[in-house]
């Protein structure tokens, strides 16, 4: 991952933590509520800055190569 790809998702992961113990989120549904406002606020950054800068933040460079697997029984 790059530094900004870096950056953002630590600004994901730090508001989604606050935004949780604020609503003292217990649960899944409450998580999930404050996960998807965590990452909208990153996501609304990452857009700004994208669109001042004209460069694009996410890179291709965070994706694994897919495994070779082996094949069972010849298939």
């Amino acid at each position: 991952m790059s530094e900004a790809e870096l950056i953002f998702t630590a600004l994901a992961e730090l508001s989604t933590r606050q935004i949780a113990e604020s609503i003292q989120a217990t649960g899944l549904p409450e998580n999930e509520t404050a996960g998807k406002k965590g990452g909208g606020i990153a996501k609304k950054a990452r857009l700004e800055l994208e669109g001042k800068t004209g460069k694009k933040i996410v890179s291709g460079e965070n994706f694994l190569p897919p495994k070779n697997t082996k094949k069972l029984n010849g298939k």
